[in-house]
């Protein structure tokens, strides 16, 4: 009797266990060591970077108020929001659609999209990025904060204007491209 090699779905072989890469367990609300960051009014913690999933994907907890929310953008990885708590207003090739509590939403890379807290409590949401990048943006322009639900700082007029011009220039490096309001 011929034994069979472990397989991947394509047929080939699998790859031999990866010992350098190490089980990475987040604790959102516990481990002081996970970047939380402010950003358009969000707080963003990274969960798995792409330095966890090599490169694969990242994973990013997402406290959105009242009110919250990218503007519209594109860019070209894959982006998944699963809604834990509230609810959020997306906005999909200039199509609205509501996506609620236990409600995953998949944006295909390049599509236009965007989304809002139209509600009056905060919501939360998981955001799978794949591959892995989305994150490192995030930690470039945003703002480092103390929790998974503290608020971003205000910002002056200066503050807006840097950081307007501070993502302009790394929109580029992260295939990424800001879209005109609707």
């Amino acid at each position: 009797m011929n034994e069979e090699k472990s397989t991947t779905t394509t047929g080939g072989a699998l790859p031999p266990d990866d010992p350098s890469r190490k089980l990475v367990i987040a604790r959102p609300d516990e481990d002081e060591s996970l970047p939380h960051i402010g950003l358009v009014g969000d707080t963003y913690t990274i969960l798995l970077s792409g330095k966890d999933t090599g490169g694969r994907y990242c994973l990013i907890d997402m406290h959105v108020p009242p009110g919250g929310g990218p503007p519209p953008h594109r860019h070209d990885f894959e982006e998944s929001f699963t809604v834990l708590v509230g609810e959020i207003e997306t906005t999909f090739r200039g199509e609205k659609s509501i996506v609620r509590t236990g409600e995953t939403v998949n944006i295909p890379a390049n599509a236009p999209h965007q989304f809002q807290n139209k509600s009056e409590k905060p919501a939360r949401l998981l955001c799978i990025c794949t591959p892995a990048g989305q994150e490192e943006f995030f930690m470039e322009v945003g703002v480092p904060i103390a929790t998974r639900t503290t608020p971003p700082p205000e910002l002056d007029e200066a503050a807006r204007k840097a950081l307007k011009a501070k993502t302009e220039a790394l929109l580029s490096k992260y295939k990424t491209e800001m879209l005109p309001h609707a």
